[in-house]
């Protein structure tokens, strides 16, 4: 298990998606991505409680991350099918609705396993998010227990203090000069 992706080349890859949600028939890969940012995130399971808060999250604040020329890519083990049946479950009912970014189905726990977060013995991604850079290189990863869920603020100051290119110091927020 890889412990450190930051300063390395993001591992490729390529797997199936919502990106279609009718059809289902269009992969998503890390080449979709080139020349832009990715916020990629792993969550552990379809239908759970903690996962469709940040998913949604995400979702109702894209445009803040499209307006950084981000895209967001969620990951979980679940199948594409599984997807687009939590998608078309009301938020209300536990499910997610409509989202404005695509979902992979890690199906065969390749690219979990490559970014460090499987827990094998369950098959099933711990909370990981990588923020990547339009060169392809991981700047950010953070990795925690599948309580607790990740803030939607935070990705953005962190995404934000990457785009400087600056040294930000403690706390630092948009808008403030760089050390």
């Amino acid at each position: 298990m890889a412990s450190r992706l930051v300063g390395l080349p993001a591992p490729a890859f390529e797997m199936e998606s919502t990106k279609n949600l009718e059809t289902l028939d269009e992969k998503v890969s890390l080449a979709d991505y080139e020349g832009r940012w990715l916020v990629l995130f792993f969550y552990p399971l379809d239908f759970t409680f903690v996962c469709p808060t940040e998913i949604t999250a995400l979702s109702d604040r894209y445009e803040e991350f499209t307006d950084l020329d981000c895209d967001i890519l969620g990951v979980s083990t679940d199948s594409k099918y599984s997807h687009r049946a939590w998608i078309h479950t009301s938020r209300d009912d536990n499910g997610l609705g409509e989202i404005k970014y695509p979902l992979g189905a890690d199906t065969t726990h390749s690219v979990s396993r490559d970014y460090g977060v499987l827990l094998e013995e369950e098959g099933i991604a711990l909370r990981g998010l990588f923020i990547i850079d339009p060169e392809g290189i991981v700047r950010y990863q953070v990795v925690t227990d599948n309580n607790i869920g990740r803030s939607v603020d935070e990705t953005l100051r962190v995404l934000e203090a990457l785009q400087t290119g600056g040294l930000c110091g403690a706390d630092w927020k948009p808008g403030q000069k760089n050390l």
